[in-house]
C-alpha cells in the first residue's frame, strides 16, 4: 500500500530553515576539515592519542562530537525536498540532477586534481601535499605525479582528491535510486525491512558499494517524513529539544572524554563504546538542531547580510578542501612556536578559507555568471 502524495510545498519558515540549515552545515564543515590534532583523519572511533588539555579537548569536542550531525541533516533536507517533486517526470529530474550535481562533481574534482599536481610541482609545497597524506596510495606514492594513468582517473571519478565532493557522488545515486527508495518506505513490509537495513548499516558504519549507512538512512528518512506528512514544525513529547539537548552536550562531553582517556581501561572495547557513542550524539543532535533553534533561524534569516551569504553555501563547500589541509600544514611551519597556536588556527584558518571561499563566488557571479552557474549547479544565482 503506497502513501498518497502529500503537499508539495513547504511553510515560508521551513523553507528559510532548509536554507539556514544547509548554510550552517557548510560552513561547519570547514571546521570539521580544519581539525589540526596529531591523528587528523577522523572516525566516529578515532582516539587522539595525546594529552588531554582544552586544546584537544575543545577541537575534538566539536569537530568529531558537536559538529557532526550536519551530514545527516543535509541528507534529510536533501531526501525531504527531492520527494516534494514528484509530480515532475523521472526522466526531466534525473537529467537536470546529472547537471546540478554530476557536473560540478567532475569539475571540481579536476580543479582539486589539478591544483594539487600544481603544487607538486615545487620542493616546498611538495612536501605540503606529502606531510597531508591526502593523495598517499602506500608509503613508497604520496604525490599525484606518483600515480598510474588509470589511478589518476580513478582519483578523478570515484575518489576526488577534494574529498568532500562524496557527499555528491552519494546523492546523485540516492537521486537515481529515488523511485526504489521511495517504494522501500511507502511500503509497510518493504518499509520495516528497509529501515532496519539501513539502521544497521549506519551504526556499523558500514556500505555497500555507493550506498553508504549514513547517507541512505537520513535521504530515505527524509523521502518517508514528506511521504508520511511528518511533524517538522512542532516536536511530538519524544522529541522536546530541551531533554535532546541536554544529552546532545553531555554525550559529545563524555566521548570526548573516553577518547582521550578510555583505552588503557576499555583496551579495544573503546571502538564500539565511542562508535555508539558517536551514533548517539548525531541523533539527539538533529533533534536539538531542528527543533531547538527556530529562534537562532529566524534572527539569522531576518539579516540580509546572512540571507546573502547562505547563496554562497555550495562555493563554501566546493572551495574549502583540500585547501584547508594543505594550509594547515603551512601555517604550523609558521606559527608553531605561538602558544595555542593550534587551536588559534582551528578557529581562524577556517574562518579565513569561508570568507576566501565567499569572496571567490561573489567576484564569480558578478563578473562571470554563467561560469558560477555551472560550477554551482545553478546554485546561489
Amino acid at each position: 500500500m503506497e502513501f498518497p502524495q502529500r503537499s508539495l510545498t513547504v511553510s515560508d519558515f521551513n523553507s528559510r530553515k532548509f536554507k539556514f540549515w544547509s548554510f550552517l552545515s557548510m560552513f561547519l564543515l570547514v571546521f570539521v576539515h580544519g581539525y589540526n590534532l596529531d591523528v587528523r583523519y577522523m572516525q566516529p572511533w578515532t582516539v587522539p592519542g595525546e594529552p588531554l588539555n582544552f586544546t584537544t579537548f575543545t577541537e575534538y569536542f566539536f569537530a568529531n562530537g558537536i559538529f557532526r550531525f550536519r551530514i545527516p541533516m543535509l541528507f534529510i533536507i536533501s531526501g525531504f525536498l527531492y520527494a516534494l517533486h514528484d509530480n515532475k517526470p523521472y526522466g526531466q529530474r534525473t537529467r537536470k540532477r546529472l547537471r546540478t550535481l554530476l557536473l560540478p562533481y567532475v569539475i571540481w574534482s579536476a580543479l582539486g586534481f589539478g591544483f594539487t599536481y600544481f603544487l607538486e610541482l615545487f620542493p616546498y609545497t611538495r612536501d605540503i601535499v606529502a606531510s597531508s597524506n591526502i593523495v598517499r596510495i602506500d608509503e613508497s606514492r604520496t604525490l599525484l605525479h606518483d600515480y598510474h594513468w588509470y589511478e589518476m582517473l580513478g582519483r578523478w571519478i570515484l575518489i576526488p582528491v577534494p574529498y568532500q565532493l562524496w557527499f555528491i557522488r552519494v546523492l546523485l545515486i540516492y537521486n537515481i535510486a529515488y523511485p526504489a527508495i521511495r517504494w522501500c518506505v511507502s511500503h509497510r513490509i518493504a518499509k520495516w525491512i528497509f529501515f532496519s537495513i539501513a539502521l544497521l548499516m549506519w551504526l556499523g558504519t558500514m556500505g555497500f558499494v555507493f550506498f553508504e549507512g549514513e547517507g541512505l538512512l537520513f535521504f530515505s528518512l527524509g523521502v518517508w517524513m514528506q511521504k508520511t506528512n511528518f511533524n517538522i514544525d512542532v516536536p511530538a513529547r519524544w522529541l522536546k529539544p530541551l531533554w535532546w539537548g541536554t544529552a546532545f552536550i553531555s554525550l559529545a562531553a563524555v566521548k570526548t572524554i573516553i577518547a582521550f582517556l578510555g583505552q588503557p581501561v576499555l583496551g579495544n572495547g573503546i571502538f564500539p563504546v565511542l562508535s555508539l557513542l558517536h551514533k548517539l550524539v548525531i541523533l539527539s543532535g538533529l533533534i536539538t538542531a531542528w527543533y531547538g533553534c527556530n529562534g537562532l533561524v529566524n534572527w539569522s534569516m531576518q539579516r540580509k547580510w546572512f540571507v546573502w551569504l547562505t547563496a554562497f553555501s555550495f562555493m563554501i563547500y566546493a572551495v574549502h578542501a583540500p585547501l584547508v589541509a594543505y594550509a594547515i600544514e603551512a601555517l604550523f611551519a609558521v606559527v608553531k612556536q605561538m602558544p595555542c597556536y593550534r587551536l588559534l588556527s582551528f578557529i581562524f584558518l577556517p574562518l579565513t578559507i569561508i570568507a576566501f571561499a565567499v569572496g571567490t563566488g561573489a567576484l564569480l557571479r558578478n563578473l562571470w555568471p554563467r561560469l558560477y552557474g555551472i560550477l554551482t549547479g545553478g546554485r546561489g544565482m
